[in-house]
């Protein structure tokens, strides 16, 4: 889900307006003031985690200081506690964190027996857990009396730039990623080294607004789970692809309204393939050159 915001000019200002000295943080946070620093400097922002105490010590909201759009997942329910991963550990009385890790990511739900005492550490009810649980696993359950989300796509199709095009992008996982991840994971999944946490961070920030190497554009795309056409210029193809992303949200709410881990109808299922393989025998029908 969509990691909280953190705005290192603003922790910067409300810090001076509660009359605290970087080394008052960084004492209240048992980290170096040099950490604090990197902080409000961009160099560097908090692990998750660590949001909860730095906006108490500013004396701010959570919500306040550091907002989300969005519903939180298992992840986010541990980090507003103030838990790291590992932490957890002790929660459930494990030997290590495996079985937290694994429903954050999506692998594996968590056990019955783990509910009640995770759900009591992190300040939520059973069932507030388990809806986070499943937005984990990429259903975004409502919460009691709300109506499901679909994922918007600005105006009338995908962003323009490159740069708004990533954040989108990443918004859409069901786990914030660093730019670090980003590039190790288009690394990973290409099997070459072309991606670097800089040259992640400056494409998302908008620092280099263009990859003219298809080889970074081919790692990003495999990194955010999407296709390399996503990046491409033309107004018919970024329309496809905007209106399929917003289709794929659609069913998402539906399947989340229909029960969450039952998933979709068979049905249903088969009817959405029909349909796709009913377009791309018309495509290819019509003697067009492109693929569906």
């Amino acid at each position: 889900m969509p990691a909280r915001r953190f705005d290192a000019a603003r922790v910067l200002l409300t810090r001076r307006d509660a009359r605290l000295k970087q080394s008052d943080v960084a004492l209240g946070m048992r980290v170096s003031a040099a950490r604090v620093s990197a902080w409000e400097t961009e160099r560097s922002v908090p692990d998750p985690e660590k949001l909860p105490r730095l906006a108490e010590l500013l004396g701010r909201g959570l919500d306040d200081l550091f907002p989300r759009a969005g519903r939180p997942d298992l992840a986010d329910l541990r980090a507003d506690a103030g838990y790291s991963q590992a932490d957890t550990k002790h929660l459930t009385k494990t030997r290590t964190a495996g079985p937290v890790a694994a429903a954050e990511k999506g692998q594996r739900r968590l056990a019955e027996e783990y509910h009640a005492p995770l759900a009591k550490a992190y300040g939520v009810g059973v069932d507030a857990l388990l809806r986070a649980q499943e937005r984990s696993f990429g259903i975004d359950v409502p919460e009691p009396g709300e109506q499901p989300e679909t994922p918007q796509v600005a105006g009338d199709g995908l962003p323009e730039t490159l740069a708004e095009k990533i954040t989108y992008l990443l918004e859409q996982l069901p786990s914030p990623l660093s730019d670090a991840e980003v590039a190790a994971l288009g690394n990973s999944r290409t099997g070459a080294e072309i991606l670097d946490e800089d040259l992640v961070r400056d494409l998302r920030t908008g620092v280099v607004t263009s990859a003219s190497d298809e080889e970074v554009l081919h790692a990003l795309a495999e990194a955010l789970d999407t296709t390399p056409l996503i990046w491409s210029a033309d107004a018919d193809v970024q329309r496809i692809i905007a209106e399929t992303m917003l289709l794929r949200g659609q069913v998402a709410a539906l399947a989340a309204r229909g029960g969450g881990q039952e998933g979709l109808s068979a049905e249903l299922l088969q009817f959405i393939l029909k349909e796709v393989d009913k377009a791309r025998v018309d495509v290819q029908g019509s003697g067009s050159s492109g693929t569906v």
